[in-house]
């Protein structure tokens, strides 16, 4: 088994050849999934909408309803190349699989630095009470230019960095677009947001879910909601992505050609609660390794952000003390927005 920085990797243990999940991987009964393929398939039970981004005359009206009701959609005819998404997920499955342990280890993260760019398995840095996702990744810094640093990405895939870099280009301009008609659909300018927001700090989390032996033990990413404004999704044909509707866990089936678009905190705030972030949490199984990528885009930790209608639902919040509060307490689903709440 590899460890770097104290840090096992999940993919390690699988390769190992256990059986039975390590008890630090256990969750505990209240918070482990629940196993229904059948209702899985079942045409009755909602999914997230998908919203067709070039139906001009109704884009509005649906994303206010997909705002409010989910905080979370898919977006088809969104301009990004299909081409790009799959050679994104090629390239991103590449270092998983056709890289060795040594290889991949010479990008480890810092294990004790949240957030830090690179290959790590833990993301919380907190006591070792915690339940460890069953989840390996990639953390790649790509906005501000002055973060973007394609040195410290993988180049065993000859264009890896490239596609990297056009990818996150791309993801920028679609979040900008999103974050515009979605200010729109409130009756706002299409600034209305992004002002508050400021310039994206943009991350680009790959995340890598290995089968696991006992996946109704285990979850591959714990119930949260995302920290930032607004997080662009990809996904293979895998699936295990799960959104929170009324009290349940609704599948998210993959749609390749589409983009997953969460509502994160920080929109939830300047909304003043009429949008909601999205809680969600991801799943695993035991035949099947599953990949997605996440493309986050916050604010800037200096950024103080607060409601932009009255009568404030919210307190104001400098962003930075949010994301640390984040990362030493846990998510534990939006307990860290509950506290914000006047």
């Amino acid at each position: 088994m590899e460890v770097a920085g104290n840090q096992i990797r999940v993919q390690s243990i699988v390769q190992d050849g256990k059986v039975v999940v390590p008890p630090q991987y256990v969750q505990p009964p209240e918070t482990r999934p629940q196993r229904n393929v059948e209702k899985r398939n079942n045409n009755y039970i909602p999914t997230p909408p998908v919203i067709d981004l070039s139906n001009v005359n109704f884009v509005h009206e649906q994303l206010e309803r997909a705002c409010q009701e989910w905080g979370a959609f898919h977006v088809i005819n969104h301009g990004v190349p299909v081409e790009l998404l799959d050679e994104m997920r090629r390239v991103s499955r590449s270092f998983f699989e056709n890289c060795s342990m040594d290889q991949k280890l010479s990008y480890a993260c810092d294990p004790n630095s949240p957030a830090s760019e690179g290959y790590g398995s833990r993301m919380l840095v907190a006591s070792n009470d915690n339940v460890l996702d069953w989840r390996d990744y990639y953390d790649h810094h790509t906005l501000p230019l002055s973060r973007r640093d394609p040195s410290k990405w993988p180049h065993f895939s000859s264009n890896y960095r490239k596609v990297v870099a056009e990818y996150s280009d791309r993801m920028n301009a679609l979040a900008e677009k999103l974050l515009g008609l979605i200010s729109e659909s409130l009756g706002r300018s299409s600034s209305c947001i992004k002002d508050v927001v400021g310039e994206f700090y943009q991350n680009i989390t790959v995340s890598y879910y290995p089968p696991c032996p006992q996946p109704e033990l285990t979850l591959g990413l714990q119930s949260h909601s995302d920290f930032g404004a607004i997080t662009l999704l990809i996904q293979d044909d895998v699936g295990g992505l799960e959104v929170s509707k009324d009290g349940e866990w609704i599948f998210v089936n993959p749609l390749c050609d589409a983009i997953f678009v969460i509502l994160a905190d920080q929109t939830e705030i300047i909304t003043n609660g009429q949008y909601k972030s999205a809680q969600h949490r991801a799943i695993t199984n035991a035949k099947n390794a599953r990949l997605s990528v996440a493309t986050f885009h916050d604010p800037a930790k200096t950024k103080i952000i607060s409601p932009a209608f009255d009568p404030p639902k919210y307190r104001p919040v400098m962003y930075g003390d949010y994301v640390s509060s984040w990362y030493t307490t846990g998510p534990e689903g939006k307990r860290n927005m509950d506290a914000l709440v006047l």
